[in-house]
């Protein structure tokens, strides 16, 4: 039965008869560790082990047969195979059994007894005992061999001497040089023995080996015998003889080597001595061939090889190895040029006409297996038997090179259609391989909003060498970062030797790294180490100076395409622009030529929506009862009409884009009306009416609101930032026209509504002032205008008109006062009145105050409202203004509203004017800023009072003019104000009364 198992496994042959295969002899017990054969008798035993490899024999004792057993087997066993381990397991042994078993030379005995704790596994470890002894035994026997064999070698003396140099043993070549037996030289100095003593300084030479190498060195020594009548010795200085080396006798190189024991001490040493006499004969031949040398140099290349007509070598170049690999004998033993070169390399008629052929190109593969590109040059001479002459040069380098060059030429190519940055990379990534020949390559890109290197093309070959490629931060923390940041590139011949390599289970080896200028790094690797030499370096470079100037192309035309489109974007909001201002300069002559408010809302709406500019305006004003929204103009299709119909105006649904800027009074712009169609009603109205944009905007005017406008258009997103702005601006020069209007129709109104306000505020000024001086303050309304403000006079009640000077002049909105009158001082009197004599008794006058910032009345008269007077207290102020009929007296209120933080309103009658026109006015007109303030100052000083509390002269002072330009400013002032109120009346100012 032969077990199924591999040959791989020790081969155990089991003996014994079927009915006695149990327990240990069970075959079965060691299928699993062994390839088991198992047989019957000692006769099958023997006839297996004839024909079969047998590592192991397990017998028992008791075995078929007539004198059968097992130590008969076993003695059986030892006459043919001595070293085959045997394993004797009998079922009852004894001491004596074991004893002839032992002397017949058992590897293993176990007894079988019901003693033993467990049989089987003692068989099962004595046959790998014996398995191991067997082995151990063929080692030993094969080194003996295996030394014996070198021992012995023909070639060769040798001897094994002691540490001090004494033989103890000789190979039969050394004896039979010397004619000795082995135990003529045992025991005796090697250095003494005939063996040297023809040579010069032999015995030396040997001794000195033998120290060396007992010391646990290896010793070399050259021995050259001399011949024993004295022709090889030469004179010395002196005439004495000295021996020299004859070339025609034998040479020998002697080398003496330690051997060790397990503890490494020097047991005993080991001398072989080597005949050289053909290596120096060689040496001698190759000087005396000085001509063939020069022939072979003079043609030489790289490698030159001489055949004869067969092909066989007749010269091979020493050097041949830098092309081939090969040694001198390894390409002797190729047998003909044509196993090296190939057959077809040339044409023989061909060489035999021209007598030489240059510049062959042909393929080679050397001894590793790689392929070289040689170009060869071939003749014919005759040299030494050899009659064709090959000059090979390794031009591989060169081919690859221009192999490359051709790739990168059609790599650039396709980088100059290129795109996008990834794009580039792809293409470098996926051409790497034909370029540069290695099989892993990767781009990472430069992410400079995150300062990061991320990969934007990988070969397979990187994946599968070194993994998924990630992101590096342009730090030195890894090599492309570190590459990136110097902007150098690297070459490693093992990337594992780099101390910042971010990834140590990477299969690569071979890597280069080479920056893209700022645009990222290129990576090329090989899973060979070294792999980059001076071509693969400048193929590299090249190949990633080809993909940055391919990147620096992209970006720049990626420069000029976004300046195009900046350009484009730039002409496109010029055109808009030059609608919108179109539209303004339209509106701007609409306003200039409206003489009423509702011309002006009717133009603004009309040309918004004129040349199909938007689909719909209107204007809108809070109501009467201010809980809606109602038109007063609007522009556009009819279906605005029907839109505004359609939705909620309450002030109560902020939804519709108007009531939300009525509301809160800010701008309203609605991108797309579909956003949210069922979340506000008035969408799906506006969609109903293609309204798909709007916006609104409030038409406010120094913080008052004439209403809002309100902008459809067709398309969405038609109310950029520009246009918003536009019309925001547009909002409030429609409101400052409005006002202007406003204005003009209340100085030509006849009638109007006169309203009295308490203010309780204390910003007011002349409340503050009151308040600070414990005074009455009485104020006409009557304001002048300068570049640096406004100037008012105010008239003073209950306190010195000095104590209000002072007190105005801690007021931030006061930029200086001055005392014009004080009952009882004239305006001379000025610093008697500010250092406080005399105050008590004089309490009133006039004060001028210059305000720094614009006064309430300039603010009424902006909205065509007058102020009429202020009085103000320590307690209270009180404010009167008159609204023309054509303005809205509500809205007025809410201007004071506005102005104030507190302010009520306490009556509210209608007044009519005397006159239809305004004198004022018209006396403003006539009247320059210094006619005015002279007669003001002159008026407010007491001078036309009788008797006159100031004189000329006094006022004059008081202005810093002369006299005489005081009183031709106040008779200029007169004349002009007699013509105003003739002029009123009918009168001609130059003819008297009832004269014709």
């Amino acid at each position: 039965m032969v077990s199924a198992r591999t040959r791989d496994e020790d081969r155990l042959l089991v003996v014994a008869p079927p009915e006695g295969r149990a327990g240990a002899l069970d075959p079965a017990r060691y299928d699993d560790a062994f390839d088991v054969t198992a047989v019957a008798t000692a006769a099958d035993a023997l006839d297996h082990l004839e024909s079969h490899a047998v590592d192991c024999l397990l017998t028992g004792q008791s075995l078929p047969g007539v004198e059968s057993t097992g130590l008969v087997l076993l003695e059986a066993v030892r006459e043919h195979r001595p070293d085959l381990p045997v394993v004797l397991s009998p079922t009852d042994g004894d001491e004596s059994l074991a004893s002839e078993a032992v002397a017949a030379g058992v590897t293993e005995y176990v007894s079988r007894d019901a003693a033993a704790d467990d049989p089987i596994e003692d068989c099962r470890a004595a046959v790998e005992r014996a398995l191991s002894t067997g082995r151990e035994r063929r080692r030993r026997r094969e080194r003996a061999q295996r030394f014996d064999a070198i021992f012995e070698d023909p070639e060769t003396y040798s001897w094994v001497l002691e540490p001090d140099g004494t033989v103890r043993r000789a190979s039969e070549p050394a004896l039979e040089a010397i004619g000795a037996a082995a135990s003529d030289v045992r025991g005796r100095p090697v250095q003494e023995l005939p063996w040297w003593q023809g040579t010069a300084n032999g015995s030396a030479a040997i001794r000195d080996a033998i120290e060396r190498a007992a010391s646990g060195e290896i010793a070399h020594r050259e021995l050259t015998p001399v011949r024993a009548n004295g022709a090889g010795t030469t004179e010395g200085d002196g005439g004495s003889p000295r021996e020299t080396a004859d070339p025609r006798d034998q040479t020998f190189e002697v080398t003496v080597r330690p051997v060790r024991d397990e503890s490494g001490g020097v047991v005993s040493l080991l001398a072989r001595a080597t005949d050289v006499t053909e290596r120096v004969r060689l040496e001698r031949e190759l000087r005396e061939s000085e001509e063939l040398h020069r022939v072979t140099l003079n043609n030489m290349t790289d490698t030159v090889l001489i055949t004869d007509d067969d092909g066989e070598f007749t010269y091979v170049c020493p050097n041949v190895h830098f092309i081939f690999g090969y040694s001198d004998d390894e390409i002797r033993e190729l047998g003909t040029i044509d196993e090296l070169l190939g057959s077809d390399l040339f044409d023989r008629e061909e060489l035999e006409a021209a007598s030489v052929l240059t510049n062959l190109e042909c393929t080679a593969t050397d001894r590793a297996g790689r392929e070289h590109t040689l170009l060869v040059n071939v003749r014919e001479v005759s040299i030494q038997g050899g009659t064709t002459l090959y000059s090979c040069r390794d031009i591989t380098k060169r081919k690859r090179r221009e192999e490359a060059l051709t790739a990168l030429h059609r790599t650039a190519r396709e980088l100059l259609y290129a795109e996008t940055d990834r794009e580039i990379a792809d293409i470098v990534v996926e051409d790497a391989t034909d370029v540069l020949d290695c099989e892993a390559s990767a781009a990472y890109l430069f992410d400079t909003d995150e300062s990061v290197l991320r990969p934007a093309a990988a070969a397979p070959g990187m994946e599968r060498l070194h993994g998924p490629v990630r992101d590096h931060r342009a730090t030195n923390d890894s090599i492309p970062g570190r590459v990136f940041v110097d902007g150098e590139s690297r070459f490693f011949a093992d990337v594992h030797d780099a101390p910042s390599l971010s990834s140590p289970g990477t299969d690569l080896r071979s890597a280069a790294y080479i920056p893209l200028g700022d645009h990222g790094v290129f990576v090329v690797g090989s899973a060979e180490s070294d792999a980059f030499d001076d071509v693969s370096r400048e193929l590299t470079d090249l190949l990633a100076a080809t993909a940055e100037a391919a990147l620096d192309r992209v970006e720049r035309e990626g420069t000029l395409r976004e300046r195009d489109r900046e350009l484009e974007r730039q002409n496109r909001q010029l055109t808009r622009l030059n609608g919108i201002n179109e539209i303004i300069r339209d509106l701007d002559q609409a306003l200039v030529r409206a003489e009423t408010r509702d011309e002006i809302e009717r133009a603004v709406c009309d040309r918004l929506t004129a040349a199909d500019r938007f689909s719909f305006a209107w204007i809108g004003t809070v109501d009467a009862g201010r809980d809606r929204l109602e038109s007063r103009a609007h522009g556009g299709a009819a279906e605005g009409r029907e839109y505004l119909d359609s939705v909620s105006l309450s002030l109560a649904d902020a939804t519709e884009p108007a009531v939300r800027t009525a509301t809160d009074r800010d701008v309203t712009v609605v991108p797309n009306v579909a956003n949210g169609l069922r979340d506000e009603a008035w969408r799906s109205a506006a969609l109903a009416c293609e309204y798909q944009s709007a916006v609104s905007v409030p038409l406010s005017y120094d913080e008052f609101t004439y209403g809002v406008l309100t902008v459809y258009a067709d398309r969405p997103e038609a109310f950029d930032d520009m246009i918003r702005a536009v019309l925001a601006e547009l909002g409030e020069t429609i409101a400052s026209a409005i006002a202007a209007v406003e204005r003009k129709r209340a100085l030509v109104s006849g009638a109007s509504t006169r309203l009295e306000f308490e203010v309780t505020d204390d910003t007011f000024v002349f409340a503050r002032l009151a308040r600070r001086s414990d005074a009455v303050l009485s104020f006409d309304g009557s304001v002048r205008q300068d570049e640096d403000g406004a100037s008012v006079f105010v008239t003073v009640d209950g306190a010195p008109p000095a104590a209000v000077a002072t007190a105005a002049e801690d007021l931030v909105t006061v930029e200086r006062a001055r005392v014009i009158s004080s009952d009882g001082l004239g305006i001379g009197d000025d610093e008697s009145i500010a250092d406080g004599s005399d105050a008590d008794a004089d309490l009133g006058g006039a004060v001028l105050l210059h305000l720094s910032r614009p006064a309430l009345a300039l603010r009424l008269a902006d909205h065509g409202v007058l102020l009429r007077g202020i009085e103000a207290t320590p307690s209270t102020a009180r404010v009167v203004v008159d609204v023309p009929r054509p303005v809205d007296a509500r809205e007025s209120a809410d201007i004071l509203s506005t102005v104030f933080a507190d302010v009520d309103l306490r009556s509210k009658r209608t007044v009519e004017r005397t006159t239809p026109r305004d004198l004022d006015a018209k006396l403003r007109d006539r009247l320059t800023d210094r006619q005015l303030e002279v007669v003001q100052f002159a008026y407010y000083g007491g001078y036309f009072e009788s008797p006159r509390e100031n004189s000329g002269e006094d006022v004059a002072a008081a202005l810093d003019i002369s006299p005489a330009a005081f009183y031709r400013h106040v008779r200029t002032a007169q004349r002009k104000l007699f013509e105003v109120v003739f002029d009123e009346i009918g009168l001609p100012a130059n003819a008297a009364p009832g004269v014709e």
